[in-house]
């Protein structure tokens, strides 16, 4: 009897944090690692995420920008936000993105599957659909 074992093969994800018109501080980056990280748990293909925080204008209210750039295995997702905190944009990038994830995993997921589901359909019906 022969078993074969699959192993997944399993890609980590590389998180560079740049920080514009300040320094970041160490709990500000661990953050950052922690949420970023967080959106492979949506899709397992995220090759780089580039990380970008950014002072805007230092006096006014929500000048705290952050912005987010995945690079995965068939493209690139993109988030800009900003807040009162860079936690808050933060949290408002990995939100967007991790919607834009679920959205591109479905059309991935579906794509595979129409060619299939086409198939299914021609023999269930036929050239019915031809003749109305």
């Amino acid at each position: 009897m022969l078993i074969l074992e699959l192993k997944k093969k399993e890609v980590f994800m590389d998180i560079r944090i740049q920080s514009i018109h300040f320094d970041a501080t160490a709990k500000l980056e661990a953050f950052v690692q922690k949420k970023v990280s967080k959106l492979e748990q949506y899709y397992d293909g995220i090759l780089l995420a580039e990380v970008t925080l950014k002072v805007v204008k230092p006096e006014t209210a929500l000048n705290k920008q952050a912005s987010i750039l995945l690079n995965i295995k068939s493209g690139d997702l993109f988030a800009e936000k900003t807040g009162n905190t860079f936690e808050e944009a933060i949290d408002e990038c990995t939100e967007a993105l991790s919607k834009q994830l679920v959205k591109f995993k479905e059309k991935a997921t579906s794509k595979k599957k129409n060619p299939e589901q086409e198939k299914i359909i021609s023999d269930i019906f036929g050239d019915e659909e031809n003749n109305i």
